[in-house]
């Protein structure tokens, strides 16, 4: 069982799931099992983490390794400048998080670190006991990253045209307030900020991706809405009228334009188990077909290394293109959005009715045995309505004692049936308990 990192790194509430002793712990380990190395730190826009940096950086210098601390930046930028740079990356953030959450990112030339990795670093983090000894490594201030990244970013997207346009960009008060603004405005296009000034616990507050009421607000004079969170790896969209665009909308529209340019590799896309029946039958009617992934970013880069698939994503707005860079990058997926724009001639109104979302249900079924999810029974009548046309998805909570059951399907009222009899049969297989028959 992994009991320090998830599937994103570390992460949990400071000084409590997350102290400076356990960044210091860490930093050790990381200087000492990558010695000689080299360590971009970033971080995000919370109070504690400038805290977390200076433990996680007294840690690594107890070793001989080379520290550069780039300051505020996304975790998409790490990824990029560590890639450029060839070398590690520590990024300080929980991503969508509450600000007194925070967590560590750990990424190796723009991807992060694989599993065997993460698992090494674990059992040296529990069998570690010495870690005090002098100082032998060299730290320095890295603020050029900022401009490392802006301008990659400004490489890619240079030969379009997007004078008049006009953006209002969500920034959640997290890492994105300066790159993001800095990066549009370079390329021609007119930017309003919005929840641009951090103060340490107002990241995530009621704004950005979580949050497209506030923006929804502000958004009617503007040809886009572009919402991030707190470390920018994603982004979702708001039309003119305040319609949002999340991940598979995005996904559908960029693909069908990447294939029309001969851009979409292997003509596939890779999303998760979540990801809309809507998206994967928008994609098959254009030839292009829609391979699936548990829950998570790391799962989706696999598959698409995997398949040498160059999009993919999730429903939430994480989305990669690998022919541009090795992550999710909130930033990318605007300007991409915005490109099809200028070249197709398309509003957002038009490019976001392209990609139809069916109807969806979901009910959590308080269970005492979550292991229902797997009773042969219970798949049996899956299947049966699988081979009707609908998308059922029957999955335990992975922190509670639930069992999740989401049914899509065409029509509304038959999707909430389906999922209200089969939440019902789980409950009745929960009450007969585990070897009875149903």
């Amino acid at each position: 069982m992994r009991k320090l990192f998830g599937t994103d790194g570390i992460r949990g509430v400071y000084q409590v799931d997350l102290t400076e002793s356990m960044a210091y712990k860490l930093g050790f380990i990381l200087g000492k099992k990558y010695r000689g190395g080299k360590f971009l730190i970033v971080r995000d826009t919370r109070e504690s983490g400038m805290a977390i940096e200076e433990a996680i950086c007294e840690g690594l210098l107890k070793n001989d390794v080379v520290v550069l601390r780039g300051g505020i930046l996304p975790t998409p930028a790490a990824a990029l400048v560590t890639r450029i740079e060839g070398c590690f990356g520590v990024v300080i953030s929980a991503s969508h998080n509450p600000y007194f959450y925070n967590g560590i990112k750990l990424l190796k030339r723009g991807y992060k670190l694989s599993d065997e990795e993460e698992i090494e670093i674990e059992r040296d983090f529990e069998n570690e006991k010495e870690l005090n000894k002098a100082r032998c490594g060299k730290v320095m201030n890295f603020a050029e990253a900022l401009d490392i990244y802006v301008n990659a970013i400004y490489d890619m997207f240079k030969d379009i045209d997007f004078s008049g346009l006009k953006v209002a960009v969500d920034a959640a008060n997290g890492a994105a307030y300066r790159t993001t603004p800095a990066v549009l405005n370079k390329l021609g296009i007119k930017v309003s900020c919005f929840a641009d000034q951090p103060d340490g616990r107002n990241i995530n507050q009621g704004c950005g991706s979580l949050y497209p009421s506030f923006l929804k607000e502000n958004i009617n004079d503007f040809d886009l809405g572009v919402l991030h969170d707190g470390d920018a790896d994603r982004c979702i969209f708001l039309t003119r009228n305040g319609k949002e665009i999340h991940g598979d909308k995005t996904m559908g529209v960029l693909a069908d334009w990447m294939k029309q340019e001969s851009r979409l590799k292997n003509d596939i896309v890779v999303a998760t188990v979540m990801s809309n029946l809507g998206l994967e039958i928008f994609l098959s009617q254009r030839g292009i077909k829609l391979i699936r992934t548990k829950v998570g970013d790391r799962y989706v880069l696999e598959q698409m290394i995997s398949l040498e698939a160059n999009l993919g994503g999730e429903r939430s707005g994480h989305i990669i293109f690998l022919d541009r860079s090795t992550t999710g990058d909130g930033l990318i997926t605007a300007i991409e959005f915005l490109r099809v724009m200028v070249l197709s001639g398309k509003d957002p109104c038009y490019l976001e009715s392209m990609v139809i979302d069916y109807p969806q249900h979901m009910i959590n079924v308080d269970v005492t045995d979550k292991s229902v999810a797997e009773h042969p029974k219970l798949k049996e009548k899956i299947d049966q309505f699988q081979n009707d046309g609908y998308r059922i998805i029957v999955r335990p909570s992975g922190t509670e004692r639930l069992i999740r059951v989401m049914v899509e399907g065409k029509d509304e009222s038959s999707v909430k049936s389906v999922a209200e009899e089969l939440a019902e049969f789980v409950k009745t297989m929960s009450f007969l308990g585990e070897g009875e028959s149903v």
